[in-house]
């Protein structure tokens, strides 16, 4: 069915479907079933725990560390040396450690599609054989006329055939926050947009008010819900920048390990000195050198720490590498209704006696008391649950009336009766009650201001009933003007005395205006803000009213100008090229489409940004999925909002995503910290290895094993400890990273060279003090040893802060202190007990340490010298 249903008068609907208002015949549904299938949206094919759990090994490092295992088992196994089994075994755990933990992480997440089959409602009545049903919504078929009512979920997409002051919450599907008038009569111009087919219900919609009748146009993966099933489906998702940086380590690390190793190999294989497989070993201690073994699981400890720091901030992480994600980003698209806004309409001022007010009020008169009765008796809301149930405006009048002017619905309510009642309709705009009053009978009316304004004769001010004026009447629609301005929902009340039981719309009493907004949140404004300051642009996109998104968008500060706001409509209008130009230029994006916000998100990304998409319905799921980072909220987010979020926010605001960015640009920069302390250790080893083989190939530098003993043991709690650092306090100051850059762009990579030449050419001068002043190859080889430890420790206390250490002292970290003093600690235990003899190194004279610790307090004052450039 390819029809727009909208389109077509009810009759012409009907004719299409070959149905009737009576719906289908038994065997007519039977028949369409077969053709149709099932009103269900398929779920996505799961992938196995085997398969999720081995794909977390096609990582480059990760196959580097395997080889490295593989051919250090090998080599113990052709030397009969099975004690250095160990080192290969303990390159395996670290691997199977790091896999496991990002297979848990995964194994939480990706079941969007089974989510969307929540939405469905369990049983739908349908009109069959002239009969009404109760049937499973999953047996509706095309054709099917249903019958809805105020409390239902649509079970499937439906041209209305009937409705009686039908109004539908679409806001899951469109971002429509007010619920909308239905209406069947009128067929609407082909190209309507979505949230503007008021003849039409939509699967997933709530009916929050008035009843209906209307013939199924769509099933399934045919409905507007199934569309965006199809759209979740098809989006993929990108590489985080921090997978996308290990993937460029990855290759440069392989890149130096081959170079290095063949060149090493080569030099002693030609000179003579070392047999074949001497020179093997000697290449792959300087590839055991050469590989971080710690860093995959150092970095998933940081995230993971990150991840639960960020819980206790109201932010839950599904996926570990979506933290460092949100540090990167440098644009926010966020829905409005409950994320920038409160997602509860509130009253924002009052207009009686033909003067404004604003709250709080500062005293009640005869007029505004007059006003609050007529507001109090013209809805229908519903208390259930502790809370009020019904149309949002009418909620937050009455709950303005309660809370600010202090009347109790329930004690209001009891001695009246209501005699009759007009019901709110679209086309009159207006809706009347009829109540019997202390024995007297009033009229109360409510409605649009100019609706209102015309079936009024007198006005009441200062208590007082008068003539009703051309110059009241200015006042009143000048007042009104001027709060629509403010994108404000502003009503209109009267109301008049009756004689019995006579009820009509005519020669009423004007009492005044009430304007309602869904406000912004207080904290949002200083949010977006801090966004600016941060190099980060915050956009909303929205499925509200150009008028009313553009007012709240100023408010908060994140637009100035209307030209800054683009419908969906206009964008549908304009070619890739052109949007790509046009997009930089706005802020506001209204009554857009899922495809609209999809097409935003990439273009955005297409630009050579990292986006992030905020949401809570189910038109946000496509947009949220394709983003670099998508943001759920977790209070009003629907099941599969939540589903294909990457991060969930459980207070729903917009601050708080701020704070995870801020969090998450910690986190990132911690992680290029410990990038840098890892790789200047491990260049300073491969210096120090390639050097001696170099220039002294007949003597042993430096043995695998007390190679990984420095990148395990010392390398591995300062490294943690790097990913605890607080905040630098400039660190929401500064631009996002750039989506190109790595970890090592910049100085990041000079300082890593630097400096790890520096602590080579260090630890040589250590190895050949211990040579030529004691005249002892195992002193010297232990010298080095030591002095890779010692050395790296002092560089770590240095390189904590991209600013001196003077100023940023060692004790604002305290895990930073304990991973010092356990490092020494360690280096302490090896050198004092027969630990140093499995790792074949021997006691060292007291002149050795002084060497050691005066190279040691060297590479720290270069490090400093280093920062300051």
């Amino acid at each position: 069915m390819n029809k727009e249903f909208y389109n077509l008068s009810v009759q012409e609907c009907l004719n299409e479907l070959k149905t009737s208002e009576n719906g289908l015949s038994t065997n007519e549904v039977l028949s369409r079933q077969k053709e149709f299938g099932e009103n269900k949206i398929k779920s996505a094919k799961k992938k196995s725990n085997f398969v999720m759990f081995f794909q977390q090994f096609a990582d480059i490092m990760i196959i580097i560390l395997l080889v490295a295992s593989a051919i250090s088992m090998a080599i113990a196994i052709l030397n009969k040396s099975y004690g250095e089994l160990v080192d290969g075994f303990i390159i395996l755990g670290i691997v199977l450690l790091n896999s496991t933990i990002s297979f848990l992480q995964e194994k939480k997440a990706q079941h969007s599609l089974e989510s969307l089959k929540k939405l469905s409602v369990p049983e739908t009545k349908v009109l069959r054989n002239s009969e009404v049903y109760k049937v499973p919504s999953p047996e509706l078929t095309v054709g099917d006329v249903i019958i809805l009512e105020a409390g239902d979920i649509v079970p499937a997409d439906a041209r209305l055939i009937e409705s009686i002051s039908l109004k539908c919450d679409e806001s899951s599907l469109t971002g429509e926050s007010i619920p909308v008038e239905k209406n069947h009569l009128k067929n609407l111009p082909l190209n309507t947009p979505l949230a503007e087919r008021k003849n039409m219900v939509f699967s997933g919609s709530v009916i929050t008010n008035g009843k209906a009748m209307a013939v199924v146009c769509a099933i399934g993966e045919t409905t507007e819900l199934g569309k965006i099933a199809n759209l979740i489906s098809s989006a993929k998702k990108d590489d985080t920048p921090l997978q996308k940086s290990i993937k460029k380590l990855g290759k440069i690390i392989t890149y130096i390990v081959l170079i290095v190793c063949f060149v090493t190999f080569l030099i002693e294989v030609i000179s003579g000195t070392s047999s074949i497989l001497e020179a093997f070993l000697t290449a792959v201690a300087i590839a055991v050198a050469a590989i971080p073994e710690s860093l995959p699981a150092v970095i998933t400890i940081i995230l993971s720490l990150g991840v639960a720091k960020l819980a206790k901030r109201k932010t839950i992480i599904k996926k570990l590498n979506a933290v460092e994600t949100l540090g990167s980003c440098n644009v926010i698209c966020s829905d409005k209704t409950g994320t920038i806004t409160q997602n509860k309409m509130q009253v924002k001022n009052v207009f009686f006696d033909l003067s404004e007010h604003l709250l709080p009020l500062k005293k009640q008169t005869e007029t505004l008391n007059k006003l609050t009765t007529c507001m109090m008796l013209c809805e229908s809301v519903v208390w259930s649950e502790k809370k009020y149930i019904g149309d949002p405006t009418e909620i937050a009048i009455v709950e303005f009336a309660e809370k600010t002017l202090g009347f109790s619905r329930a004690n209001f309510l009891k001695p009246i009766k209501k005699l009759n009642e007009i019901p709110f309709d679209s086309n009159r705009k207006l809706m009347s009650v009829l109540y019997e009053l202390s024995g007297s009978t009033e009229t109360f009316t409510k409605g649009a201001v100019d609706k209102i304004l015309l079936l009024c004769d007198r006005i009441m001010i200062n208590g007082e009933i008068k003539p009703f004026l051309p110059s009241h009447k200015e006042k009143i629609l000048a007042e009104n003007k001027k709060m629509s301005a403010k994108a404000l929902r502003v009503l209109g009340f009267a109301f008049k005395e009756t004689s019995g039981e006579n009820f009509s719309e005519n020669n009423l009493v004007f009492l005044g205006l009430v304007a309602m907004q869904d406000p912004p949140r207080p904290e949002v404004k200083k949010a977006v803000a801090k966004c600016k300051k941060a190099g980060i642009t915050p956009i909303m996109i929205t499925g509200d009213h150009k008028e009313t998104a553009f007012a709240v968008a100023k408010e908060i500060g994140l637009a100035e100008n209307f030209n800054e706001v683009l419908t969906g409509i206009e964008i549908d209008r304009l070619s890739d090229e052109n949007f790509k130009k046009i997009i930089k230029t706005k802020k506001v994006f209204a009554r857009v489409s899922p495809e609209n916000k999809v097409r935003i998100v990439e273009t955005f990304k297409t630009l050579g940004n990292v986006v992030a998409m905020t949401g809570d319905g189910v038109n946000d799921a496509p947009s949220i999925k394709k983003a670099s980072i998508g943001i759920g909220m977790g209070i009003n987010g629907t099941d599969v909002t939540k589903e294909v979020a990457d991060v969930i926010i459980t207070d729903d605001n917009f601050a708080t995503i701020i704070i995870a960015v801020e969090e998450g640009r910690k986190i990132y920069a911690n992680i290029q910290k410990t990038v840098q302390f890892l790789f200047t250790a491990n260049l300073a080893e491969i210096t120090a290895i390639f050097l001696a083989t170099i220039f002294m190939p007949s003597l042993v530098f430096l043995t695998p094993v007390q190679i990984l003993f420095v990148n395990l043991i010392s390398d591995t709690l300062p490294a943690i400890a790097l990913g605890l650092e607080p905040a630098e306090k400039n660190i929401m100051n500064k631009k996002p990273i750039p989506a190109n850059q790595h970890l090592l762009s910049g100085k990041v990579g000079q300082k890593i060279l630097i400096m790890g030449v520096i602590q080579g050419l260090i630890m040589l001068s250590c190895f050949f003090f211990g040579l030529y002043y004691f005249n002892d190859e195992l002193i010297a080889t232990t010298m080095s040893f030591y002095a890779l430890n010692v050395v790296q420790f002092f560089y770590f206390i240095s390189m904590r802060t991209s600013g001196s250490v003077f100023e940023n002292p060692i004790s604002r970290n305290k895990f930073a202190v304990l991973a010092l003093i356990s490092c020494f600690v360690f280096v302490f235990l090896v050198a004092l007990t027969p630990i140093s003899g499995l790792l074949g190194l021997c006691a060292l004279p007291f002149g050795a340490w002084l060497f050691i610790g005066l190279c040691s307090v060297l590479t720290f004052v270069l490090s400093e010298v280093v920062k300051s450039y």
